[in-house]
């Protein structure tokens, strides 16, 4: 028995706690490398708005999962080391010097390391490529969706390798550099007992959580009023209290529990004591969980928020139709609209079409200046859409008296989209004659179908027909509203959109927050309007399915029937990312769980086997093993949910002031979907402590 044999033996006995190793390093390379393609994927970038609140929440979870990531992978890396101690232990016991089993043992390392970080990159790829085509095949599909991908992904990868490897070389020295032989043989049992603090502190956690939310969610604001700039990207830095919340939380649940123990102070007192005693590596895993967890569930949140607010929306539509247009379009009308509905099969009635003006309005916006910005009257502000009294009355059937000299804003119901009204005019302006009529606000009219981004106002009928006088048909236009006639069709709906769309000329093919106003501000000041540099979105009729066509385009009309069923296709990107984002997190919660489980199991075996030997039955052994579990699975899942639930409403409340009945019905299917998510969680914690107890009770 040579020396190089005896190491291939001890290897081999360890092969157990090898395999565990490559399994989390293949774990954690296979989940960055295909986050990061996801990331980098053209299809995504292509959907998500560059700046764009989707894209910053796609990168904040990526950081979160990056975090939790490195985490797991270095536990996972000292806990091989610990097992592999008592092999190099023996070793030293025998004589080999510590500059005899370096080579050897990076060797082993660099092998390990390099095999398993490998194989995860390469599995990376498959596994977006199964995903995403199973989201196209079983759910929905576009012509956006054909997935392409952007190699560059590879470089956060190759950076996640270096850490791995290296990580786990210099650990390896570092082991090999103590001299204390039954210290190194010993090292696998050694406890990692954390610091105990009072029992004040799992509340005094909780309420930094809440703090650290509330202070890091409101301090841009408070940044931007104190200031008048935008906040920078330090201020994020107030979510800190969070995360010291969270670890107190969690130091809480290892050390002292969540039930009283007077009555029965001894009750559990053997699975308190194993959890409590290797503390540190619990807490760890525990904390890096609760975030993975949060992050899944933030994501996940996104489609019924997004699909119920909407679904709602449709629902309560009064007409199945909407559409306007310019008076130099040749777009159809009722005649042909019939026409065109009677080769569907179907026909149409209520048809309403009423004119209206786009003007100029003057007030109060923001003039930026670097990453500050200061408020000031602006002559030529925005572009907006004015009816009559007698238009308005004919389109919504509702009579509203509006005095002269002055205008009322049309706002939906809830009042949850007044950002895009201007109510500081003092002028508005024919942009034909460039004659004015001063003006003051009137207050808000409400009817939520004329709603948008843009903005329809209401004048008094001398006013409009005063400021209307030499207004050419390109700041004209006409808005009409239509239902069909019993069942509605959908190939009608189908035809009736894109016919809309080619009978639009090319100097429609602009975003909806393409203001003609503004450009001729910008361009009179001796400045380039941002809307014709590239930072624009571009829109073409030759792509009417896409996302950004069906969200952006300034002329898009809204069909109930096509609004409802071509839902998940319009989003189906967006969808997808947030989606897989999801399920990424989930995944790494539940593994980062299994494996501290499995761990538990394996470092505490000979506490089982001496149960065992005084004679515990199985029933003791098994809700032993449920004590220890337990909260592994169940901590990270109630605290990462119930947090995150809570911080989303804190987010839609904080919008506009309010909930509305869209976003009440969204977090009610959230709360729905976080049951399912749970009861999965719960499905692999009764699989872990199944395993836990074979590797136990065997």
């Amino acid at each position: 028995m040579t020396l190089k044999n005896l190491e291939k033996k001890l290897q081999k006995a360890d092969a157990k706690q090898a395999g565990l190793y490559l399994f989390c390093n293949f774990v954690s390379l296979l989940l960055i490398t295909a986050y990061s393609a996801m990331m980098f994927s053209p299809t995504v970038l292509l959907v998500l708005p560059e700046g764009g609140d989707s894209r910053k929440q796609m990168v904040a979870i990526f950081v979160l999962a990056l975090f939790g990531c490195v985490v797991f992978t270095i536990y996972a890396s000292g806990l091989f080391f610990r097992k592999k101690a008592r092999q190099l232990g023996t070793l030293m016991a025998l004589g080999a010097s510590s500059r005899r089993l370096l080579p050897g043992l990076l060797r082993e390392v660099l092998a390990l390391s390099s095999v398993s970080s490998f194989v995860g990159i390469l599995s990376g790829f498959p596994f977006v490529w199964i995903l995403w085509n199973g989201f196209r095949l079983f759910i929905t599909d576009s012509t956006q969706m054909a997935l392409k991908l952007d190699f560059k992904c590879l470089y956060l990868s190759a950076i996640f390798f270096v850490i791995v490897v290296g990580f786990s070389c210099l650990t390896a020295y570092r082991y090999l550099k103590k001299t204390n032989i039954m210290e190194v043989m010993h090292e696998e049992h050694r406890n990692e007992p954390v610091r105990e603090l009072g029992r004040w502190c799992g509340p005094v956690g909780i309420l930094l959580v809440l703090a650290g939310a509330v202070l890091g969610y409101l301090a841009p604001v408070i940044y931007q009023n104190l200031f008048s700039a935008y906040s920078p990207a330090w201020i994020n830095i107030l979510y800190a209290p969070v995360f010291v919340g969270l670890y107190m939380i969690m130091l809480h649940t290892v050390v002292h529990g969540w039930r009283s123990r007077k009555k029965q102070p001894y009750k559990n007192l053997i699975a308190r004591s194993m959890m409590k005693f290797q503390g540190k590596q619990t807490v760890s895993n525990l904390l890096v969980s609760t975030v993975l967890i949060a992050g899944g569930a933030f994501a996940i949140f996104y489609a019924p928020m997004l699909s119920v607010g909407q679904t709602m929306e449709v629902k309560e539509r009064p007409y199945d139709y909407y559409y306007h247009y310019r008076a130099d379009q040749q777009i159809p009308g009722e005649e042909e609209i019939s026409a065109m509905a009677k080769e569907h099969g179907i026909s149409i009635k209520d048809y309403k079409s009423v004119p209206y003006l786009s003007l100029a309005m003057d007030g109060i916006g923001a003039v930026e200046e670097g990453s500050s910005f200061h408020y000031e009257q602006i002559p030529f502000l925005n572009e907006a859409k004015f009816f009559s009294e007698d238009s308005f009355e004919a389109l919504t059937g509702e009579k509203i008296s509006v005095d002269n000299g002055s205008y009322m804003a049309i706002a939906n119901v809830d009042e949850t989209m007044l950002y895009f009204l201007n109510a500081t005019a003092s002028n508005l302006t024919n942009m034909t004659t460039l004659e004015s009529l001063p003006v003051s606000f009137a207050g808000y009219t409400h009817y939520d179908f004329l709603a948008d981004r843009v903005g329809y106002y209401v004048l008094n009928n001398e006013d409009y027909e005063t400021i209307a006088l030499g207004l050419t048909p390109d700041w004209r236009g006409t808005t009409a509203f239509f239902n069909a006639d019993g069942e509605d069709s959908y190939a009608f709906a189908q035809d009736f959109f894109y016919t809309l769309v080619s009978s639009f000329g090319s100097e429609c093919e602009t975003p909806t927050y393409y203001d003609r106003v503004e450009k001729y501000y910008k361009n009179q000041q001796g400045e380039v309007y941002w809307g014709d540099t590239p930072r624009m979105t571009q829109l073409h009729f030759s792509e009417p399915d896409t996302s950004d066509f069906r969200n952006y385009w300034k002329y898009m009309p809204k069909s109930r029937i096509l609004d409802q069923t071509d839902f998940a296709r319009t989003f189906s990107v967006f969808l997808m990312m947030f989606l897989f984002i999801a399920i990424i997190c989930s995944l790494a919660a539940m593994i980062i769980s299994y494996t501290r489980c499995m761990t538990i199991a394996l470092n505490n075996r000979y506490v089982f086997e001496d149960l065992k030997r005084l004679g515990a039955p199985p029933a003791f052994l098994l809700k032993e093993i449920k004590g220890q579990a337990g909260p592994v699975f169940k901590i990270p899942a109630a605290v990462g949910m119930t947090a995150m639930y809570l911080l989303y409403a804190l987010l839609m409340f904080g919008n506009d002031g309010k909930l509305t009945a869209g976003e009440i019905g969204g977090l009610a299917a959230c709360f729905f979907i976080l049951a399912g998510v749970a009861a999965v969680y719960y499905l692999v914690y009764r699989c872990t402590v199944k395993n836990m107890w074979h590797q136990c009770y065997s």
